[in-house]
């Protein structure tokens, strides 16, 4: 599997995610000449198309074990990576882009808002996430005391955690967990196939207009974001959530 967290996870992934304070060029000739640019570089990128509320994408075959996305909205350009080979690997679209977007779609440091840099782990699951997440993730904690009631059942544990990491808490690391379960599932146990998805986000805002260059920054935040999955997020989230997973099969 091309997926270096694989032994964890079914997919892995990396976004990269970034948001301007002004609306985005969504002109015809514009659109499809900064598509081409990326098809250049990426030639198996040749689905394209247009959702009812106006993003524009361009991707791979969702087929494949591993794709590439981009998704042109009203202010924010995104791109990801499912299952690279390697961090590396991920980082070079959404280089591309970055190095692309000032001269192609004309966006200019001044309006940019911010930059994200995303990992994700999707766990597969058929049964109640909310219930994996209060056993892997909450089982001491205070939090979690609405369970110990006669007869309780989790219907929704999706803790988030924000930190800054810089003085002026520009810089800023989220963990966001996705639950898709619902009350009716729990209600009659008829469960779907679904994912639980742990996110990893690091996000910098950028109302100080940092002095390098938007792909070095990418980069930097790329390494960071890497560290604290090795560090933090697979050996204290993403495994847990795993072994309560592989305790109920």
């Amino acid at each position: 599997m091309s997926n270096p967290y694989g032994s964890f996870c079914e997919d892995f992934y990396i976004n990269m995610r970034l948001g301007s304070q002004l609306a985005l060029p969504h002109q015809r000739d514009t659109v499809l000449h900064f598509f081409e640019q990326v098809q250049k570089a990426f030639p198996s990128m040749t689905r394209f198309r247009k959702s009812e509320d106006g993003e524009l994408n361009l991707e791979e075959d969702r087929g494949r074990q591993s794709y590439r996305w981009i998704s042109l909205e009203s202010r924010r350009l995104s791109s990801g990576h499912v299952n690279p080979a390697t961090v590396a690997e991920a980082m070079q679209l959404h280089r591309l882009l970055l190095a692309l977007a000032p001269h192609q779609l004309g966006i200019s440091p001044v309006e940019i808002d911010y930059l994200d840099v995303l990992f994700g782990f999707d766990l597969e699951f058929s049964g109640n996430h909310d219930e994996i997440i209060a056993e892997s993730l909450l089982a001491e904690s205070p939090l979690a005391c609405l369970t110990e009631e006669p007869g309780a059942r989790a219907v929704d544990f999706q803790p988030t955690v924000t930190v800054a990491l810089s003085e002026d808490c520009r810089l800023q690391a989220r963990i966001d967990i996705v639950t898709r379960t619902n009350s009716y599932q729990v209600r009659t146990g008829d469960y779907a196939d679904d994912v639980i998805s742990v996110y990893l986000i690091l996000r910098r805002y950028w109302g100080d207009r940092p002095r390098m260059s938007l792909e070095s920054l990418l980069m930097e935040m790329a390494d960071r974001a890497d560290a604290l999955c090795s560090n933090h997020i697979v050996p204290k989230v993403v495994k847990p959530i795993s072994a309560a997973i592989a305790s109920r099969s």
